[in-house]
């Protein structure tokens, strides 16, 4: 008896059953070729490290905004930052050793707001007696500037200080610099989005973890010798940015005191 050949169904089920085995088995069976670690990505994972750099450096320069957030190590200081930036200004919080206090910056205007501990506590210090706990002048005047936003001159000491805490040139161009020979690191995820970490002299430098999808922006960097981890996050989305009102300012009277935490 003569079989009959094999139909069409069985011939693409034939056919489909490699297909499916080489699927499954496609990270251990080098014949049917390996998982690519780039698909579905911005392809900026197959460049090398200089090129990623680059960039980055120029996504982060053609974006209008961004929020930068955490630890940087400063002149013996640490600061925790919280800081919403674009090129007209920016709004957010910087916290130091022994106080917190918010920043907004509108173009050149530039104002202050903090709890009444802080006024207090700078009182004193701007006194010369640091150890010496704020007198009753002091919590009078200092609770009259609670929660309430000073306006700082510009010809002010700490003007251009606290300034940079808000401009975003300023910080991006400052803070996002890797150190020594660049190479690739590991991919890895940075709020679910998928990076590349390509480091400075080997991770001694510092490291910066680049987005894989979409634009790739820096969405974490680590600097140079244990001074901070920061990240980036909302990339182009806008904020409003708008000087406070009369009700909520008011006038400090004298120079901002210099602080040393």
């Amino acid at each position: 008896m003569t079989a009959l050949p094999p139909g069409p169904a069985a011939r693409a089920r034939r056919a489909a059953l490699p297909v499916a085995l080489c699927a499954a088995l496609a990270a251990a069976v080098t014949g049917c070729g390996g998982e690519d670690p780039d698909a579905g990505t911005n392809g900026v994972g197959k460049l090398e490290a200089p090129a990623i750099e680059a960039k980055a450096k120029a996504a982060a320069d053609g974006a209008n905004s961004v929020r930068l957030a955490g630890t940087l190590v400063s002149k013996g200081g640490t600061y925790k930052l919280n800081m919403r930036l674009k090129k007209a200004g920016g709004i957010g919080s910087v916290t130091s050793k022994n106080s917190t206090f918010e920043l907004l910056r509108v173009e050149d205007a530039l104002y202050l707001k903090a709890d009444a501990d802080f006024w207090a506590t700078a009182d004193s210090d701007d006194k010369g007696d640091a150890s010496k706990p704020p007198g009753e002048d002091d919590e009078t005047a200092a609770n009259k500037l609670d929660d309430m936003y000073v306006k700082i001159p510009d010809d002010d000491p700490a003007y251009k200080q606290l300034r940079g805490f808000t401009d975003m040139d300023v910080l991006l161009d400052g803070l996002l610099g890797l150190h020594g020979k660049l190479s690739k690191g590991d991919r890895d995820s940075i709020e679910g989005v998928r990076t590349i970490k390509i480091l400075g002299g080997d991770g001694n430098g510092g490291s910066l973890d680049v987005s894989l999808e979409g634009t790739p922006y820096p969405l974490q960097f680590a600097r140079a010798g244990g001074a901070g981890v920061l990240t980036l996050a909302d990339w182009g989305e806008d904020f409003a940015l708008e000087a406070p009102s009369k009700e909520e300012t008011v006038d400090y009277g004298r120079q901002l005191p210099r602080r040393s935490d």
